[in-house]
């Protein structure tokens, strides 16, 4: 499979499939069948970086909104949630939360995740004026004329309510299951075209241009947040405000104080699932405090303060007929099965993860056992355990490999960890990844030396290591199918180049486990040459801002390898040098220092990312998306969406002389 080829295929699909769910209510695929598109897009961009973009619908929320409706800009941005498809990872995103706000326990209120439409009210002085869809995230779609057909949702407010100057709030509207029943029936009568579920039959009436067309339909709504007009300083008193000015809440909710009775309402949720008056397919976890909320932000298009605890899929029946072993970018070995194929939620599956040595061994899967198989959260297809009444005696069990299966080097266990790494710096399994990664433009940035010229390099024997990229000579290359004069040259040339680079950026490029390209900055400024950062002990890694202990343990395990450290200093003895560059921030006197800015359009003396270091220099954030806590967007030649909704909030616009006024005050 070419990675590449891949990622521009599912992003395609994905947009194909987007348009068709969020736009003409009209799906094609499955929830699940377009769930496991978006997660072979994350995994792939995961594992290689460089085909990541930031146009990419893994960094994009919903889809663009609909030619025939007005546009509506969100401030802030609706966004979506993260999911946790298991007891672990809600037990993971507890530990973020706790380890980012320093505390050891932390309050969540719970509600059930409907299965519907996002929508956004606006209330002006207690009446309702406006309702929009969630489009983009960004700009939804004014729907006003369907919103104000709900007949749960009250068209005028009294008390405080009504004398807000303005109220905006997010909510979910949904079709209950009965009505959903008595809907489709009566249009069997009329020998209309039944909908498919409760969410589309919802998203298509929202989407009418007749208003009339609407009021028919049995439209219900909860909403779930006051986004603008009021603030509280938890969730829960949020709520109860909004129930007590006869605002639609979801009475069903839960005040956590602790991760335990999340479960603990999680489990018995799971149980009433069957009973509930409309669809829902999790649990939405969210803290409690507005305090903890702000401290922890968002990322990409995710708060983190929240995250959709997902109810357990489909299971079903099949047999293990190989049990195999895949070796990943950064060494780790996973082991995964082949199976008979067999259709699980609606997507035929084929092979199956089976995650680490230890969860092989805890749940006891053998070659030829008969196994229940779902798709967790309705994506990744994982055993949930075999079924040993079903044994024969010619089952084989599996031994993890001592060995890596692509090049026979030795495998270790990595200390307090389930991950088995291999230790060959010449993988072919991991070497092209990481040739690609370390070429990539925010690494050493070598023009031409994507994936296929990797793989056709490593096929000749003429790059083993990392390092041996710049022993390549004009010969060499020019022996080489598809490879003429000029390719040639463009490529020596982008090589030499990349010898004089950024601490960070090469930092970045060695591909140490867990650190991106924010972590490589901050051990730049830190340590502000390689070789006090190789000598670095725990402590003085844990100093750094951001560096947790997990990811120091990580850094010091990968230079404890004295086959990287000898790599480095291969690289230094070629001619790798670093540019001198003030890495510390700019202290909080410069203009820009502690501002975000947002880049949009061609700058036409600076290029993208000299425009982002120089910012960074002197104290700013560069930031992808146009939010509430923007300060400057900077618009240049032929700048898109991003300068349209700046101009629609009302955020400050910068041209490009103004940018470098700034960076030259």
């Amino acid at each position: 499979m070419n990675p590449t080829l891949r990622v521009a295929e599912l992003k395609s699909l994905i947009a194909y499939h987007n348009h068709r769910y969020y736009t003409l209510d009209s799906p094609e695929i499955s929830d699940a069948s377009y769930d496991a598109l978006l997660k072979e897009l994350e995994l792939l961009e995961n594992l290689y970086p460089q085909l990541k973009t930031t146009d990419s619908p893994s960094q994009r929320v919903g889809s663009p909104p609909r030619e025939s409706f007005k546009k509506v800009p969100h401030f802030p941005p609706m966004l979506s949630l993260a999911n946790a498809f298991n007891k672990e990872a809600l037990g993971e995103f507890n530990l973020r939360v706790c380890e980012l706000l320093g505390a050891t326990s932390v309050e969540y209120i719970c509600e059930p995740k409907l299965d519907g439409l996002a929508i956004s009210v606006t209330y002006v002085q207690g009446k309702l004026i406006r309702g929009a869809t969630r489009g983009n995230g960004e700009v939804g779609e004014d729907i006003t004329h369907n919103i104000l057909t709900i007949q749960n949702l009250p068209k005028r407010l009294e008390g405080e309510a009504g004398l807000l100057d303005t109220l905006e709030l997010r909510g979910e509207v949904f079709i209950q299951k009965t009505d959903f029943q008595n809907l489709n029936a009566l249009r069997a009568q009329h020998n209309e075209p039944l909908f498919a579920n409760p969410r589309n039959a919802a998203a298509g009436s929202l989407r009418q241009l007749d208003a009339r067309v609407v009021a028919g339909r049995p439209l219900s709504v909860f909403l779930y947040e006051l986004a603008q007009g009021k603030t509280f300083a938890s969730h829960l008193q949020k709520l109860e405000w909004m129930e007590a000015h006869g605002l639609p809440v979801n009475p069903l909710r839960f005040h956590a104080k602790g991760l335990g009775e999340v479960e603990t309402f999680y489990q018995q949720l799971l149980q009433e699932r069957a009973t509930l008056p409309y669809e829902m397919d999790g649990l939405v976890v969210k803290v409690d405090l507005t305090e903890f909320r702000e401290r922890l932000g968002e990322a990409s298009k995710n708060p983190r303060w929240a995250v959709a605890y997902k109810f357990p899929s489909e299971e079903v029946e099949t047999r293990v007929e190989d049990i195999q072993v895949g070796v990943g970018r950064t060494g780790v070995l996973t082991p995964f099965a082949l199976l008979r194929p067999v259709m699980v939620g609606g997507a035929c599956i084929s092979r199956a993860t089976l995650h680490n040595e230890d969860e092989l061994l805890r749940k006891d899967i053998h070659i030829g056992d008969w196994v229940f198989v779902r798709r967790a959260g309705d994506v990744i297809p994982e055993i949930v355990a075999p079924i040993p009444s079903r044994r024969t005696g010619g089952e084989r069990p599996f031994s993890f490999p001592p060995l890596c299966p692509s090049c026979q080097a030795a495998v270790y266990r990595v200390p307090n960890q389930a991950t088995t790494r291999c230790t060959g710096l010449s993988c072919p399994a991991q070497l092209c990844a990481k040739i690609c990664h370390f070429a990539s433009r925010t690494a050493m940035d070598i023009e031409g030396l994507g994936e296929q010229r990797a793989e056709q390099l490593i096929e000749a024997g003429l790059v083993k290591r990392l390092v041996d990229i710049y022993h390549l000579n004009f010969e060499q290359l020019m022996a080489q199918p598809r490879m003429g004069e000029k390719s040639c040259q463009k490529l020596l040339a982008a090589i030499e180049h990349s010898k004089t680079c950024r601490l960070a950026r090469f930092i970045f490029a060695l591909g140490i486990h867990q650190v991106g390209e924010v972590t490589a900055k901050a051990l730049a400024a830190h340590f502000q040459n390689i070789e006090a950062l190789m000598r670095a002990n725990f402590e003085e890694l844990t100093k750094v801002h951001d560096i947790g202990p997990e990811v120091a343990r990580e850094i010091l395990e990968h230079f404890a390898n004295p086959n990287n450290c000898q790599l480095i200093n291969d690289f230094l003895a070629v001619g790798i040098a670093f540019v001198a560059e003030n890495l510390t921030p700019a202290s909080g006197g410069h203009a820009l220092s502690g501002k975000r800015l947002v880049l949009t359009g061609s700058l036409s003396t600076l290029s993208r990312e000299q425009a982002k270091a120089e910012i960074e220099k002197r104290g700013g954030k560069v930031t992808e998306t146009v939010s509430a806590k923007t300060n400057w967007v900077v618009a240049g030649e032929n700048a898109g969406s991003k300068l349209e909704k700046a101009k629609a909030w009302g955020l400050d616009i910068l041209d490009e002389q103004q940018l470098k006024q700034l960076l030259e005050s």
